[in-house]
Order: C-alpha cells, then sequence, then structure tokens
C-alpha cells in the first residue's frame, strides 16, 4: 500500500523552519541548505515544494500574517454576544497582547519587511488592514458610542495603525503587552467618548471601560 504523503504537513513544517531562522539570525541568514538542516528534511525535499527562496519566503510570510489575523479572529469569536467595547477591546488588544506565538510571527514579519520594500509581491501581504476588518471595526465603534461621533471608518483605520505600531514596539521588546494596551485604550476611551455627550466626557475616567 503507497504511503500517505501530508504535503500540507511538510510545506508547514519547511515555513516553521524559516520563520525560526529569520528570527534567530535575520530574513538574509536563510538559505534552502539551512532550511533543509533545521526541518531535517532532504533538499530536494524543500526544492520540490518550493523551487526558490523567493517561493519560501513569500508562503512563511503570507502564513505568518494570516495567523495573526486567525489570533485577531479568535478573540472576536472568543467574546461573543458581549458588548461592542468589549469585542472591539478584544479584537485590538489581540494584536498588541498576541501571546509568545503571536509575538515571534510579528518578528517575523518585521524580519521580512525590509525585503519587502522592494518587493511588490510580499509588500502586498504586509498590505494594512482590508476593507472588511475596518467596516467591522467602525461599526463596533458606532454601536459602542451609542451617539452621534466622528468618521468612524477613519477612527477604526487610526486604531488599527495604532495597534499595529504598539505591536510592533512590543515584538521588539520596546514595550510590555500591558503598556501597549494602556496606550491602546486610551485612545479607545477617547474615541468612544466622542459620542457619549458633553455630560459624560465630563465625567469619563482613563481606563474606566468595561472589562478592566
Amino acid at each position: 500500500m503507497p504511503k500517505i504523503v501530508d504535503h500540507e504537513q511538510r510545506r508547514a513544517r519547511l515555513v516553521e523552519a524559516v520563520w525560526a531562522l529569520a528570527v534567530r539570525g535575520g530574513v538574509e541568514q536563510v538559505t534552502l541548505r539551512k532550511v533543509a538542516d533545521e526541518a531535517g528534511v532532504s533538499m530536494g525535499q524543500v526544492q520540490h515544494y518550493y523551487p526558490s527562496m523567493h517561493d519560501l519566503v513569500r508562503d512563511a510570510l503570507d502564513r505568518a500574517v494570516r495567523a495573526v489575523n486567525a489570533g485577531i479572529e479568535q478573540a472576536v469569536a472568543a467574546a461573543g454576544a458581549s458588548a461592542p467595547e468589549e469585542v472591539l477591546r478584544a479584537c485590538l488588544h489581540a494584536l498588541v497582547d498576541p501571546g509568545e506565538e503571536g509575538v515571534r510571527l510579528m518578528r517575523f514579519s518585521l524580519a521580512v519587511a525590509a525585503r519587502a520594500a522592494g518587493d511588490p509581491q510580499l509588500a502586498r501581504v504586509l498590505a494594512p488592514v482590508d476593507g472588511e476588518l475596518l467596516s467591522l471595526t467602525a461599526g463596533l465603534i458606532a454601536t459602542a458610542r451609542r451617539g452621534p461621533g466622528g468618521d468612524e471608518l477613519v477612527e477604526a483605520d487610526i486604531c488599527w495603525s495604532l495597534a499595529t505600531a504598539l505591536g510592533v514596539d512590543v515584538a521588539l521588546g520596546h514595550r510590555t503587552p500591558e503598556a501597549a494596551v494602556r496606550v491602546l485604550d486610551h485612545q479607545l476611551d477617547t474615541v468612544l467618548r466622542l459620542g457619549a455627550g458633553p455630560d459624560a466626557l465630563r465625567n469619563a475616567a482613563p481606563g474606566a471601560a468595561a472589562g478592566r
């Protein structure tokens, strides 16, 4: 009986090797030979799935970004039927406090970022938050503030841009996740108070949001 080969598992093993090598020594140090050694497979197997380093790095980056996005989706799912503000904070917090594996994936993405500056294919993978997530976030902001406010779509974009920058700081060790969450929550407090009316704006205190 012929052996059943799990091709996806093999690709994932090679990608895991790329992540590990790039985080340890930078993406410039990653070669097909080193990937084969790290994964404990032959050069032939690496080249069977990835004919070039570009193909391998691109797939590794794509999988890293998808894994980070999956963490955000899981945070939203875990929030379930919570109040819109709690869902909003949960999905944004997932980027600045992603856990050990999330930090590792962010570090890998940063290692590839310099190369992406001259590579349109890699740059597309690292593109900003997509329109669907921005629309979801804008809707959460509008519902959570329960009143007229500013341009929720722009505010959602600002929140995600801040969360991304804070996530980079956490990945580089410049901030702790707790410090990053405090900064992000301060911005969210400001955004949500915009639609709360003058009395709420005068009486609101930073850090008063639910769940903290």
